[in-house]
């Protein structure tokens, strides 16, 4: 059976970027960009390009809430994608440089048999679960780091609604994580696919979602570097079903300021573990541990992908 059109969303800030390059001269898949405020001069052959006037029109009170100079930007991107009958959402960073199997192995949406992992934690980290084992997700929270204990099940069925391929080079890490190690990482291919049945933590990074989820799948703003992260734990306890495939992607990490990272991850030292173990009794309780304007923005996300 023939791969569906893949549509990738993505925002930028910068010139279009190698990564950026290759998506749009790929047929396997439609490149759409949302601009900020800040873009540079963006002009990129075979892709979409939404400019901001195009979303202020077309999503005016959405686009309010959500600000500019954001990432959170990208939620415009998967919006018109989803508008244009999208079955599935690449969602990736303009560093994100695939390799040539980034379509290959496309585990979404299709019944097999994976290995099931199970941790001693609230939370599933997939890092720990690899060759690097000293590791963790950006998200993970801190007091859930020490100790983590992994135990491969048979393999089981399974049906995925998101897939979450790694990245070489420069992880998705915590500011805690890269100031103290600053890990350059391959990943090995023998550990994956895998996946785990509990509350997970994925990114917005090289990850793949299908149709049916973009409706609970928001980018909150508002909450710094949780953005995607919060999500990844509202999804999942909605009993969205996720699978972790092998890097398909090198990044070639923008220049971060770190400290700015660690304040804006703060939200999520501070508050995730209470947020999961409060999403385990009613994911709608994610609306507790919003700002309005953030809780204001999902609302009418689900006005608009119902």
């Amino acid at each position: 059976m023939k791969q569906p059109l893949i549509y990738i969303a993505t925002t930028t800030i910068n010139p279009p970027t190698k990564a950026l390059k290759n998506f749009a001269k790929n047929k396997n898949c439609k490149l759409i960009v949302a601009l900020d405020k800040k873009s540079k001069k963006f002009n990129l052959k075979d892709s979409v390009i939404l400019s901001t006037k195009y979303q202020e029109k077309k999503w005016p009170k959405l686009s309010k809430l959500i600000g500019w100079n954001c990432i959170q930007r990208r939620n415009f991107a998967i919006l018109e994608a989803y508008e244009r009958g999208a079955q599935i959402i690449g969602l990736i960073d303009d560093d994100n440089i695939p390799y040539s199997n980034w379509f290959k192995n496309i585990y979404v949406n299709k019944n097999f048999k994976c290995d099931e992992i199970k941790i001693n934690k609230p939370i599933f980290d997939p890092v720990g679960y690899t060759n690097y084992s000293n590791l963790w997700h950006r998200g993970m929270p801190l007091e859930y780091v020490n100790g983590r204990k992994y135990l491969k099940l048979k393999k089981s069925n399974i049906k995925p609604d998101v897939q979450a391929n790694f990245w070489n080079g420069d992880p998705d890490i915590d500011a805690v994580c890269r100031m103290v190690l600053k890990p350059q990482c391959n990943f090995k291919k023998n550990k994956f696919p895998f996946f785990s049945n509990k509350i997970s933590v994925f990114n917005s990074q090289n990850t793949l979602i299908t149709r049916k989820v973009v409706k609970d799948y928001f980018l909150f703003p508002h909450i710094g570097r949780m953005d995607d992260i919060w999500a990844s734990f509202y999804v999942t306890s909605k009993k969205y079903r996720i699978v972790y495939n092998e890097p398909t992607v090198y990044q070639q990490r923008n220049a971060h300021n770190l400290l700015k990272d660690f304040k804006d991850e703060y939200i999520g030292y501070a508050n995730s573990s209470s947020l999961v173990e409060s999403l385990k009794k009613n994911p709608e309780n994610i609306y507790n541990f919003l700002p309005k304007r953030s809780a204001q923005a999902f609302d009418e996300w689900k006005k608009l992908t119902r």
